[in-house]
């Protein structure tokens, strides 16, 4: 099954999407990628699920990539004893670690491990931003604020810290079970929530060891701050821009954005755009004019995908979501203005043989109009910097790991397929024409550019680019 563009569509399974029949739909209405919300979802439902995708997977034979979306630290407030308060501009309200029921006065906040970094002047949200305060004394089991922006109040509110960087880790003893139990499960990817600084990744890489894709999801101001090394240390990145239109002002966001996707995509990392593209289609069948105008942005930048959440997991009109997301992309695809954008924003080759022959190989394919780029990896990275050049033309990857074909199916323009690797160089041209012939990519008559690595099977060692017929039989002409 071929799509008919190259930004990918990561959907988020729920109650409205949670059976194999509904997830063969999704695919087939377009999504290339499943995310799974383990804030919401059991380890025996991410199992379940996990069979099912791979079920779909199996019945069209195509690598199908799950992400695994881990929690993170849920800050909230306590109770009150009746319910809700109702906080007025002005007056001082308290957060300390006592467990009695709250007031208007005070109320637990029982995370003693924010006491340990609030500083006088910080800002403490409270409600997703409703309610507003500002630190005026901090002590190790209290801090007084005073309320700048204030509204009712109720039970369990979650708590945003903008100014604050916590010195625990981002993973919870709940993250490293769900983490251990997706691993288990071998799900291609897991997302990191609410990191602050790399060493929060680094944590985590040292648990994954390599078995998925780490993606680091950036949704605190404070990640923005050390944004350059946690992309370094990540295998991705996410653009969580609702928990970001928290924490720092909403008008921010889009500028935010674009400095992350083109900083991703100048490091060869996959870059997801995430949260509310959609929106409205979780009660409405079709999206307003603003939403449409959001995918496109994000699809005009250069994201490797955009992300459905509500929208796909728990709304009316899920198949018809991923469908009206697909249109847009092929939509914006097509746009002449995208191949200029594209063009300008192309980050220079790295200074490897790797590197320059991957540029080298769009630069050829572009010039000569070629059907397709064929791409031999093993471990993804020859996959990965096709993908970074943003060819003009389709790129076909093909890779004897299966493991490594889902982890792919993230990652702009990469049509996957998995495939044994060649024992020599004629059977490599030969195969690699025969599926570009058997996929739609190319015809009889028309040419394709092939990268691998030489010895065959060695991670990461492309050193060899060849031009090739598609002969009449399908295979190679020459």
């Amino acid at each position: 099954m071929r799509r008919r563009r190259k930004t990918k569509i990561l959907a988020t399974l729920g109650p409205s999407s949670n059976t194999a029949e509904t997830i063969e739909k999704l695919f087939d209405a377009g999504a290339d990628i499943f995310r799974i919300n383990m804030s919401h979802t059991s380890q025996d439902a991410m199992r379940d699920l996990v069979s099912a995708i791979r079920h779909v997977e199996t019945k069209f034979n195509r690598p199908l990539g799950i992400l695994a979306d881990l929690q993170g630290p849920k800050l909230r407030v306590g109770a009150f004893a009746n319910g809700t308060v109702e906080l007025e501009r002005g007056q001082s309200f308290t957060l300390d670690c006592d467990d009695r029921p709250g007031n208007d006065q005070r109320v637990c906040l029982p995370h003693p491990e924010i006491f340990e970094a609030l500083e006088n002047g910080h800002t403490i949200l409270l409600d997703d931003g409703r309610v507003r305060l500002r630190v005026k004394e901090s002590e190790s089991d209290r801090a007084v604020t005073e309320v700048v922006q204030g509204r009712k109040l109720s039970d369990r509110k979650g708590v945003s810290l903008p100014d604050t960087t916590l010195r625990s880790g981002a993973l919870t003893p709940k993250d490293r079970s769900d983490l251990d139990a997706a691993l288990a499960a071998e799900v291609d990817w897991v997302a990191l929530s609410f990191i602050q600084r790399p060493d929060d990744v680094a944590e985590a890489r040292k648990i994954v060891q390599g078995r998925a894709g780490v993606m680091s999801k950036i949704e605190k101001p404070q990640a923005l701050q050390r944004l350059s090394e946690i992309i370094d240390i990540s295998d991705g990145i996410m653009v969580a821009r609702g928990d970001l239109g928290v924490e720092m002002p909403l008008e921010s966001v889009p500028g935010v954005q674009k400095q992350i996707t083109r900083l991703g995509r100048r490091a060869g990392k996959p870059v997801v755009v995430a949260t509310q593209m959609l929106e409205s289609m979780i009660t409405a069948p079709v999206p307003t004019r603003a939403e449409v105008s959001d995918v496109a942005t994000a699809v005009f930048e250069g994201a490797d995908a955009v992300m459905l959440s509500a929208e796909s997991a728990a709304g009316e009109y899920p198949v018809e979501a991923v469908e009206t997301m697909s249109r847009i992309a092929e939509a914006v695809e097509q746009d002449r203005v995208f191949t200029s954008i594209l063009q300008a924003q192309r980050p220079e080759p790295e200074t490897t043989g790797a590197d320059t022959i991957t540029s080298a190989a769009r630069q050829i394919a572009e010039a000569l109009g070629l059907a397709a780029i064929v791409s031999y990896t093993s471990s993804g990275s020859t996959g990965i910097r096709a993908s970074r050049e943003r060819p003009g033309v389709p790129i076909i990857a093909l890779s004897p790991v299966r493991r490594t074909a889902r982890r792919l199916s993230v990652i702009w323009g990469l049509h996957c397929v998995v495939t044994e690797d060649a024992r020599d160089i004629d059977e490599m041209v030969n195969r690699a024409c025969a599926i570009a012939y058997n996929e739609g990519f190319a015809t009889p008559g028309q040419r394709v550019i092939i990268t691998a690595g030489v010895p065959f099977g060695t991670p990461g060692a492309t050193n060899l680019l060849r031009v090739a017929f598609i002969g009449p039989d399908g295979k190679s002409g020459i």
